[in-house]
């Protein structure tokens, strides 16, 4: 393969990344509004709104990461490093892009277990009766979509092409 066909492939990634957390957060607004008009104008509050809305916003969370990752928008704690020679820099910046990939796959392996007993013992949200390891699952997933976009972008440096918007 390529690495002209996998940029393809990481930018189609991203896209679908992009809009399903769109999705996610217009579901979330979604949720929030009609509990709103229903408590305020029918005295009547949608109870398991305020959970369903926080399961949104953890996928959305962690499934928009990858978007950040792949564009190195990552929140950082640089205005020491900006002070450095550009080399030291460069050192630094891929330094903490290691230090994250070896970080998430840490916590992707330790998380798995949970994921896994919160499957086989169906355990289910309190109000919504969701299943636990939809919510939780989110976490090892938006790493581990992290860490490869990261990867990638290492190896191939990055996407070169145009922008089409922000976070591109």
């Amino acid at each position: 393969m390529t690495i002209d066909r996998i940029l393809q492939a990481v930018r189609a990634l991203v896209s679908a990344l992009r809009v399903i957390a769109g999705v996610l957060l217009i579901a979330s607004i979604a949720v929030n509004f009609a509990n709103v008009v229903g408590r305020y104008f029918f005295n009547y509050s949608i109870y398991w709104a305020e959970e369903v809305m926080l399961f949104l916003m953890v996928a959305c969370v962690f499934l928009g990461n990858g978007v950040v990752a792949w564009s190195g928008r990552q929140l950082r704690m640089d205005v020491i490093v900006g002070m450095m020679p550009v080399q030291v820099q460069k050192v630094l910046e891929l330094l903490a892009e290691l230090t994250f990939i070896v970080v998430a796959g840490i916590i992707v392996a330790f998380s798995w277990p949970v994921i896994r007993d919160l499957w086989m013992f169906d355990q289910r949200s309190q109000s919504a009766e969701l299943p636990m390891v939809i919510p939780q699952a989110m976490v090892p997933i938006g790493l581990s979509i992290m860490a490869f976009l990261v990867i990638v972008r290492l190896l191939t440096g990055g996407d070169k092409a145009p922008s089409d918007g922000p976070g591109h």
